[in-house]
């Protein structure tokens, strides 16, 4: 089958021009059908101190009550991700963005309520495969920003690595798929303060090993758990590295079954 590349982007690396722009153009150099999702957690926090809405964050994830909802909607939907399509576009990428509730492409459900109420926030049921397929199949390049729907009317908050690995094990029906989570470090690293100390290969042994010995932890843990349930479910490859690596996916960890 045709190899696909899922980039997933997040982080300072969309707030800083210099970095947006370097990744941009490294992802529009890669060869082949490419689909881009993004997040942009902190562009969403920074409109809400300026609109007097307080943000609440609990274990990395944020409470999306209704003004919120209407924030992360604004900022994710709207400003970040035109943004990004123009800048693709600037590169010579015919880039169409969307969210998940866009052509029905990915359908969640709210989170239920537990120890705590998170709002309007999603959990991925599914991605539609043949929509995506088709979208692709039209020479556009998908870059999705991280909203879907319930179904009934509602909007949902969705974590960003969810959506990309939602979409990537959706295109496994169709492509070879590459899955790529960009971040500010190298990859995941033995030691949490130094670049130089990536591990380049993790398979699920040497995973429970790093968790137990405290190596991998915090946000990390969910990253490489959506990253083996990709693998689990027909991605090909996944690869956790630098933005500025995306010209050179051979650096970073790669994580194997």
């Amino acid at each position: 089958m045709e190899q696909i590349t899922v980039v997933k982007v997040g982080g300072k690396i969309l707030e800083d021009e210099a970095t947006l722009q370097a990744l941009l153009r490294d992802f529009a150099a890669i060869e082949g059908k490419k689909v881009l999702v993004h997040g942009g957690g902190r562009s969403a926090t920074k409109m809400a101190a300026r609109l007097g809405v307080e943000t609440t964050m609990i274990e990395g994830r944020r409470v999306t009550d209704d003004a919120m909802l209407d924030i992360v909607t604004m900022v994710y939907g709207g400003l970040v991700n035109k943004q990004v399509v123009a800048r693709l576009q600037a590169c010579g990428i015919n880039a169409l963005g969307v969210t998940g509730a866009d052509l029905n492409l990915i359908h969640s459900h709210k989170r239920p309520v537990g120890a705590v109420d998170y709002g309007w926030v999603g959990d991925v049921d599914a991605a539609d495969s043949d929509m995506l397929g088709n979208l692709i199949a039209m020479g556009a390049v998908p870059v999705v920003a991280p909203l879907t729907h319930d179904g009934m009317g509602h909007l949902l908050n969705t974590n960003a690595d969810s959506m990309a690995g939602a979409v990537a094990t959706a295109l496994a029906r169709l492509f070879d798929v590459r899955l790529v989570f960009c971040f500010e470090k190298e990859g995941v690293l033995e030691r949490e303060d130094d670049d130089s100390s990536v591990i380049p290969i993790i398979n699920l042994e040497k995973y429970a090993r790093l968790k137990a010995d405290g190596v991998v932890k915090d946000g990390m843990i969910p990253k490489l758990d959506n990253s083996f349930d990709t693998l689990h479910r027909g991605v090909k490859e996944v690869i956790i590295t630098k933005a500025a690596n995306l010209t050179d996916l051979a650096k970073g960890t790669h994580i194997v079954l």
